[in-house]
C-alpha cells in the first residue's frame, strides 16, 4: 500500500484494515473509564453465568483493557460481516433437521479473523513503530463494549452488537494498540422501543433489556454446559442442536444486512440443515471429519449427539425411536442420558414403561437411573 504523507494514522489504519477484508474499522480510546467492568461483575455476582467459570476467574482482567495490557492507549476494532443468505429460522420448521448457528455453519471464525488480524497489527507495527496485541473472542477482553465505543455499532437489548449496516450479524476483531489515536464517535443506541429479542426468545433468557441469564439461554444450554440439559429447557430447545440465531435474526435491523463476502463465513450446505437421523449416528471420528474447520468441533462429539437427542425427542415423530434406541448403550453417560429423555418422548407411555421395566432390571449408572426415574419427560 503506498502511504501519502498527508493521511492521518488513523485514515491509513482504516484503508489497510479494509484491503484487508475486514467490513468495518472504528477506532475507540483503551484508556478511558468505563462501566462495562462493573455490568459484567454484577452478572458474575448473580449467578448469570452458570458453569462458564473463566468468567469469574478472569473477572479482574475483563474489568477493563488496561486491566489486560496496562500499555493499551487505543483500540482498533474490526468488523467482518457473516450475514447469511436465508432466515436461519426457516429450519425450525423442519423438526427431523438440526438448526446450527449461522456463525458455525462456516469455517471456524477464530482462525479466519486472527489471521487478518496478525495482518494489520504486523503492518501498524511495521509502519508506526507501535506496540500491538490482538484479540478475537479468545482472551479476556470485553470486545463489545469497546465496539460500542469504537462506533462499530451498540449492544442491543439481546446484549449483541448491532451494526446499523449490518444488522446483528458482525464478528468483531480487536488490537489493541500503544498508539494514541483519535477515536471514533461511539455508537448510539437504536433500539427505541422495540422488544422483538426479548419476545422471541424461547426459554426467556432476558430478565430485563440489556440484561443476559446465560443460565437460561439456548446457546449456553447447548454449548457451554457440560452436562445434561436442565430437564425445563428440553422442550424449548426444539431442533436447535448448536447455539440459537432467534435474537438475532428478528432484529429489525437487519433490513439493512448484506450476505457474507468472504467464502470461508459462508455456510457449507452439508451444516445448514442437516438431518438428525445422521448426526444421532456419529461417533468421534466421523463428528471430527464433519465439522473440520468448523466451531463446531470444539464442543465434543459427545454433548454435541446429546444436544441432537434431545432435538430427536422434541420431533414427536416415532420413526426417530430406532435411531434414539441405538443410543441407549452408548459410552457417554450424557448420552445415555438424553436418549432415555427422548424415548420418552417418542413411545407410548406403555412401551417406555416396558423399556423403563427392562433397563432399570441390570445394571444402570445413576446419572442414566435418573432419567429412567419418574422426571421423565
Amino acid at each position: 500500500m503506498t502511504i501519502s504523507i498527508s493521511e492521518t494514522p488513523e485514515a491509513l489504519i482504516r484503508r489497510q484494515a479494509l484491503a484487508l477484508g475486514f467490513d468495518d474499522c472504528r477506532l475507540a480510546r483503551a484508556d478511558q473509564p468505563w462501566s462495562a467492568g462493573e455490568r459484567l461483575a454484577e452478572f458474575v455476582a448473580e449467578g448469570r453465568h452458570g458453569e462458564m467459570a473463566w468468567l469469574e476467574t478472569t473477572l479482574e482482567r475483563r474489568s477493563h483493557p488496561q486491566a489486560m495490557w496496562d500499555g493499551a492507549r487505543s483500540a482498533v476494532m474490526l468488523g467482518v460481516n457473516y450475514g447469511p443468505d436465508h432466515d436461519p429460522r426457516d429450519v425450525l420448521e423442519h423438526p427431523d433437521r438440526g438448526a446450527i448457528s449461522v456463525y458455525a455453519q462456516g469455517s471456524d471464525y477464530h482462525e479466519v479473523i486472527k489471521k487478518r488480524l496478525k495482518q494489520l497489527a504486523s503492518w501498524m507495527a511495521q509502519t508506526f513503530g507501535s506496540e500491538v496485541k490482538v484479540f478475537v473472542d479468545t482472551a479476556p477482553l470485553l470486545e463489545k463494549p469497546l465496539a460500542e465505543a469504537s462506533g462499530l455499532g451498540w449492544q442491543g437489548k439481546h446484549t449483541n452488537l448491532v451494526s446499523r449496516q449490518f444488522g446483528s450479524w458482525l464478528f468483531i476483531g480487536s488490537v489493541l494498540t500503544s498508539l494514541e489515536l483519535e477515536p471514533d464517535p461511539p455508537g448510539e443506541d437504536a433500539c427505541g422501543s422495540c422488544r422483538a429479542c426479548q419476545d422471541v426468545c424461547p426459554t426467556d433468557a432476558f430478565p430485563a433489556p440489556y440484561q443476559l441469564d446465560a443460565r437460561r439461554c439456548i446457546s449456553y444450554l447447548t454449548i457451554e454446559l457440560s452436562g445434561p440439559i436442565p430437564a425445563e429447557f428440553r422442550s424449548a430447545l426444539g431442533n436447535r442442536i448448536y447455539g440459537c440465531d432467534d435474537c438475532l435474526a428478528v432484529c429489525p435491523w437487519n433490513k439493512f444486512a448484506q450476505g457474507a463476502r468472504e467464502q470461508q463465513l459462508q455456510a457449507r450446505e452439508v451444516l445448514k440443515a442437516p438431518r438428525l437421523e445422521d448426526l444421532a449416528a456419529l461417533d468421534d471420528a466421523a463428528f471430527r471429519a464433519l465439522f473440520t474447520k468448523s466451531a463446531v468441533k470444539r464442543l465434543g462429539r459427545d454433548r454435541f449427539v446429546r444436544n441432537v437427542l434431545y432435538a430427536l425427542g422434541n420431533s414427536g415423530d416415532p420413526g426417530m425411536v430406532p435411531a434414539v434406541r441405538a443410543r441407549l448403550s452408548d459410552e457417554a453417560p450424557v448420552v445415555r442420558g438424553a436418549a432415555v429423555w427422548a424415548l420418552a418422548r417418542l413411545l407410548p407411555a406403555d412401551a417406555f414403561a416396558a423399556e423403563r421395566a427392562l433397563a432399570l432390571s441390570s445394571e444402570v449408572d445413576e446419572a442414566v437411573r435418573a432419567e429412567w426415574g419418574p422426571g421423565v419427560p
